[in-house]
């Protein structure tokens, strides 16, 4: 039944159906005092206001009393079945499966069919074929002119309930499959409406981006070339010149960024352009970490990992640098990497022994400009965007990315998982 699944949540909107229920009743009420004023018909008239009155007043009590703007799965139940029960007792009192009006019993279930859940559906189909079957064999005479008698034969009275079971099967299986499709139809255009939100968030931080490489393009150069002339000046004091040296290093790579930033992104980066493994891949991002980083990266390999070469992308390299990152900046001493792989998946799994992520923002993770307010590292009050960012760039290249904090670590862990097929074709 994965068909009828993609919605974890049904609920019917109140204010539709309170509408639709006002159009009933005054059908109802037009119905019934047209045939005994007008028609002279003979029936339980002052009964079968009552019965509609109670009607009136279900209404009013959705109106006045219900608050909620949505009707849950059990309410709306609870309601369709009222109106099945008064919908048949009115049909009771005027001729039963005879009355041409019988017809509209099939509205509740069908009506909920494309709108609640499929054991909802189920049990207002089996109350309407019980309330059909009921109507059939028990009910009083077809309302007439009182100088009249009406009379069915017995062979077009049973084909009426035989007719009103098909319609009832055809019609709820119809309304379930386009209900389900409608689902459908609207998870994917809210997750387009999310992706392509996402996309302009991405837009709008590369445009911040180059403003950023434009502007620490002068000060970058100021700090390059004041590192020259220290390095000339202390070179026979060995430990402040590896230091100095390790910082125009770190100047030269900040450049060449700020460049690739600004100016030309199809250049060439001997980084992210050649094909290599999982496992290179991630050796090479923690390389880059340890040579400012005074942490403990511990890289864990599965003996069953894949080995075959992965087309790199720039968007996969700079989505785990991103939260290996995240984990170097937030833990106490070590950060954990976890390569698997199989036959069908490969698993990234990134944990820290930090504090973890704070609790009230660990359901929003993946969201832009996070702030917390629960935790005392002033660092990560705001932690969102790094997140965001990996995150967005990781999904958008088939993978599916977890966050939630670590039972054996203490920390932080994201898992990171590609289906192989994916991953090998990216």
């Amino acid at each position: 039944m994965k068909f009828f699944e993609t919605s974890k949540f049904y609920s019917l909107k109140k204010s539709t159906y309170i509408n639709l229920r006002w159009i009933g009743i005054i059908g109802q009420l037009f119905s019934v005092n047209l045939v005994y004023f007008y028609f002279n018909f003979d029936f339980d008239f002052l009964i079968c206001n009552a019965v509609i009155f109670l009607g009136i007043i279900s209404n009013f009590f959705l109106i006045f009393i219900y608050k909620k703007t949505q009707l849950s799965d059990r309410s709306a139940l609870i309601f369709l079945i009222i109106d099945i029960i008064q919908l048949g007792i009115l049909i009771y009192l005027t001729g039963g499966i005879s009355n041409p009006f019988s017809i509209f019993l099939l509205i509740p279930s069908v009506f909920a069919s494309s709108n609640l859940g499929l054991r909802t559906n189920l049990l207002l189909v089996l109350f309407t074929l019980v309330a059909i079957i009921i109507l059939t064999f028990y009910s009083k005479d077809l309302p007439s002119p009182l100088n009249d008698h009406f009379h069915i034969s017995p062979y077009y009275y049973f084909s009426i309930p035989v007719a009103l079971i098909i319609a009832l099967i055809f019609l709820n299986y119809f309304a379930i499959i386009f209900g389900a499709e409608s689902r459908l139809r609207k998870e994917a255009l809210n997750k387009m409406e999310e992706i392509m939100a996402k996309e302009h968030e991405m837009l709008s931080l590369g445009g911040q981006a180059a403003a950023a490489a434009h502007s620490l393009g002068t000060p970058l150069s100021t700090i390059k070339i004041i590192t020259q002339e220290l390095n000339k000046q202390l070179k026979d004091q060995k430990d402040v010149y590896q230091d100095i040296k390790l910082l125009s290093s770190q100047v030269e790579r900040c450049d060449e960024i700020l460049k690739k930033l600004s100016l030309n992104p199809s250049e060439e980066d001997s980084f992210i352009d050649e094909d290599i493994n999982m496992r290179t891949y991630l050796k090479d991002i923690i390389s880059s970490f340890k040579e400012t980083s005074n942490n403990d990266f511990i890289l864990n390999i599965n003996q069953d990992s894949n080995s075959k070469k992965i087309t790199k992308s720039i968007e996969i390299i700079y989505g785990l640098r991103n939260f290996i990152g995240n984990a170097n900046k937030f833990c106490k001493k070590k950060i954990y990497i976890t390569l698997k792989s199989d036959n069908e998946n490969t698993e990234v799994i990134i944990e820290d022994d930090g504090e973890g992520y704070p609790s009230d923002i660990l359901s929003k993770i993946g969201e832009p400009y996070l702030k917390s307010i629960k935790t005392t590292n002033k660092e990560k009050i705001g932690l969102g965007l790094g997140l965001f960012i990996g995150k967005t760039l990781l999904e958008k290249n088939f993978a599916s990315v977890n966050c939630w904090n670590s039972e054996t670590r203490g920390g932080a862990e994201v898992i990171i998982k590609w289906k192989n097929k994916d991953l090998f074709n990216i």
